[in-house]
């Protein structure tokens, strides 16, 4: 059994709490049962579903800390845990910024758990499987994609009697479609709360016509070009840029929020008036937990303001030693945008290229979140708002910092997967000036 009902989870977690010895305790406890279906060159190549359920004990004996972990909840082998925890806090060395674990708080529970995600089973998959597959074979295309379902629960608790539990679930698909030759590329991905907004069959239909439709590209000499980013493509920018939203980077000089002289950029404009990002855990779209990995509780949270820098993320040691109130860190990213389509965007734009993905981003300069990377799966060039033909891909080289200086149009944003499981984004589709491609490539 991987799946704990809140009384379970905090019986299992207050015995925790009660064999320790330490000065402090904190226990978490986390299960799931995660399926999944994987396919390639149009036929199911993987299946399965894992359950498991872990219990991690983190004890303090003043600043030594220790941590331990199991998946066994008997009582001996809960005893085991904290006394390894315990042991290895023994022999850890002092470290110079610990903080005392949190005391009670007040969670309000945001609504991460859909019961039509929870009921996925193999059926659902398969058809799921079926519904991409099927259109591809025998109309020269080829299908290659992976759906990952999960539905689990998350509970902590510490020696100051602070306790939280909640149900979440996710679902996330992608699939690229490919022409028989090699010389399409089509790609669709979804993020989504619950599953029953999920139709395969019509999805599939975007990958198939960017991979039919980008099978002649041409080549487009590098330059500085109006782009529309569809929101998958945006979201790969802006999730690095999002890594330096910490105050301590940005006060030690380490960040493009740092100040000349010292300090960092809080409540100044940093970006174009158009962008507005937050965070809140209760957005009925992308929810997530309401507290952080410390257990600190979430808050609706703007973080750019009409383009000013509103917030940097605290953590409880240097909003301490700053004089400054502990913030928890953001488990979602919403970004504001305006009402239209991609397809409204395109109409609207005389000369510009269409960017479905980007991807392989890496970092150039930190300093000014200068990033470079690829385009991917369908890019098309726009003329007189309709798309004239395709493009081979670029390279790019540009900073999102710069990027959101030079914001045309917002579209709808759309919820799309970020950087890690528990993260998702609210991204709208982007038109921006001048977004530098340097130079190209061959790869589809």
């Amino acid at each position: 059994m991987s799946i704990f009902t809140e009384q379970e989870a905090k019986a299992i977690l207050d015995k925790v709490i009660a064999l320790s010895k330490a000065d402090e305790c904190t226990a978490t406890l986390a299960g799931s049962v995660n399926g999944n279906i994987r396919f390639a060159l149009n036929n199911v190549s993987t299946s399965g579903i894992v359950n498991n359920a872990q219990l991690a004990v983190q004890v303090a004996f003043g600043k030594r800390v220790g941590t331990a972990s199991i998946n066994e909840f008997d009582d001996a082998a809960l005893e085991r845990v904290v006394r390894r925890a315990e042991d290895l806090a023994k022999l850890a060395p002092e470290n110079p910024e610990f903080m005392p674990i949190i005391g009670k708080q007040e969670y309000k529970p945001s609504p991460t758990f859909s019961a039509s995600t929870a009921a996925i089973d193999p059926e659902f998959r398969a058809k799921v499987a079926a519904d991409s597959i099927t259109p591809c074979r025998g109309h020269g295309l080829i299908a290659a994609g992976f759906l990952e379902d999960g539905n689990g629960f998350y509970a902590i608790a510490n020696s100051k009697g602070n306790f939280g539990y909640q149900k979440a679930t996710s679902f996330d698909y992608t699939c690229t479609v490919r022409t028989e030759d090699g010389r399409g590329s089509g790609w669709v991905g979804r993020n989504l709360k619950d599953a029953s907004d999920f139709k395969a069959d019509q999805d599939i239909e975007i990958a198939k016509r960017k991979a039919t439709e980008s099978a002649e590209a041409k080549a487009l000499e590098p330059g500085k070009y109006t782009v529309i980013l569809e929101p998958a493509a945006a979201a790969g920018l802006i999730s690095f840029m999002m890594n330096f939203f910490d105050a301590r980077s940005a006060d030690e000089g380490r960040s493009f929020l740092s100040k000349k002289g010292g300090g960092n950029k809080l409540g100044e404009q940093v970006y174009d008036s158009k962008v507005n990002l937050f965070a809140d855990p209760w957005h009925p779209e992308a929810p997530v937990l309401p507290w952080d990995g410390e257990g600190m509780p979430r808050e609706r949270m703007a973080i750019i303001e009409d383009g000013k820098i509103a917030n940097l993320e605290y953590s409880r040691y240097w909003a301490q030693k700053q004089g400054k109130t502990a913030s928890a860190s953001a488990g979602n990213l919403l970004m504001s945008g305006g009402t239209k389509s991609i397809a409204e965007l395109v109409r609207g734009t005389e000369k510009g290229i269409l960017v479905t993905r980007t991807w392989y981003i890496r970092m150039v300069d930190p300093q000014t979140v200068l990033l470079t990377g690829l385009t991917r799966d369908g890019t098309f060039y726009i003329e007189n708002g309709q798309i004239k033909h395709p493009v081979k891909n670029f390279r790019f080289n540009e900073s999102p910092v710069i990027m959101l200086n030079n914001i045309d149009e917002l579209g709808k944003p759309v919820r799309v997967a970020g950087d890690e499981s528990s993260f998702v984004m609210m991204i709208p589709p982007m038109k921006l000036r001048d977004f530098t491609f340097t130079s190209l490539s061959d790869a589809v």
